[in-house]
């Protein structure tokens, strides 16, 4: 019996060590919530489906068919879900690999809702949020697990073991048009994101979107005021403006056009952040 128990602890010694691979320093990702501007409302064109760097990934959110939740894919729109439009994260990102050293990488891990308010990203209130919202919402919601919240922090975990997490993008704020409470409600949603992803507390940027704007009568344009204090509240905001991106008929979202060049105005102030 003594004899058994040494042969068995040195197998165990001189077995094979599993190294678990670390994250690459050099695969930058960036986690992008909101609502419909941000899951992406236009149609995107064959420009937009063409050409996209192999250093573009998105983790997918949910299952469509080849694609499986929690999986990197090339960045070709929809990046929200199956039947999206195109978002100003897809040029967020194209943006950056035009202009970080080739052997970087980013990645985006989208969780966004049309028609929410920053309540769905709340951790304590997204459930009772979704509980009372309309159907359609919570059709949306459901495509989450039913708790977008719950969702979006798995899926940021996954990716913390391929690369590093850079920054946050918000694009939220129409159906919180004048709250003058949500620069308080977009604090604690960040607060939470960071704590319960392990990270340190006000270590990430949170670049936060303007609506369409008044120059382009912006249905919702006066909520920009409010979008505009939020660096008094969370210092390490970022204002991204919205002027003269284009809007689409109903001047609640932007155009292929304007998605584009917001997600353009995005990369930039995340690059000003590098000192690029």
């Amino acid at each position: 019996m003594k004899k058994m128990s040494l042969l068995l602890l040195a197998a165990l010694f001189f077995a094979p060590i599993k190294l678990m691979a670390q994250p690459d320093p050099n695969f930058h990702i960036y986690i992008c919530i909101g609502q419909s501007n941000m899951e992406g409302n236009p149609r995107p064109e064959a420009q937009d489906l063409e050409n996209v760097s192999p250093r573009f990934l998105t983790m997918q959110s949910v299952d469509c068919g080849d694609n499986k939740m929690g999986e990197w894919r090339t960045a070709v729109p929809p990046l929200a879900r199956c039947h999206t439009g195109l978002t100003p994260a897809d040029y967020f990102g194209r943006t950056m690999i035009q202009n970080l050293p080739e052997d970087v990488k980013v990645g985006v891990v989208m969780v966004a809702v049309a028609g929410c308010s920053i309540d769905m990203f709340d951790k304590d209130k997204c459930e009772a949020y979704t509980a009372s919202a309309a159907d359609w919402m919570k059709n949306i919601a459901n495509e989450y697990g039913g708790n977008p919240y719950n969702r979006l922090i798995e899926l940021c975990k996954k990716a913390q073991q391929d690369g590093v997490i850079k920054g946050i993008l918000l694009h939220q704020g129409e159906s919180n048009t004048n709250d003058e409470n949500w620069p308080a409600n977009v604090k604690k949603v960040y607060d939470d994101i960071l704590a319960d992803l392990g990270l340190e507390a006000g270590s990430l940027p949170l670049l936060a979107g303007e609506v369409v704007s008044a120059d382009l009568k912006g249905v919702c344009a006066g909520h920009n005021n409010v979008i505009q204090k939020l660096p008094e509240t969370l210092p390490q905001a970022i204002v991204v403006p919205a002027y003269g991106c284009q809007a689409g008929r109903d001047r609640l979202h932007f155009n292929v056009k304007g998605v584009r060049e917001l997600g353009r105005r995005y990369a930039g102030a995340m690059l000003g952040t590098m000192g690029l």
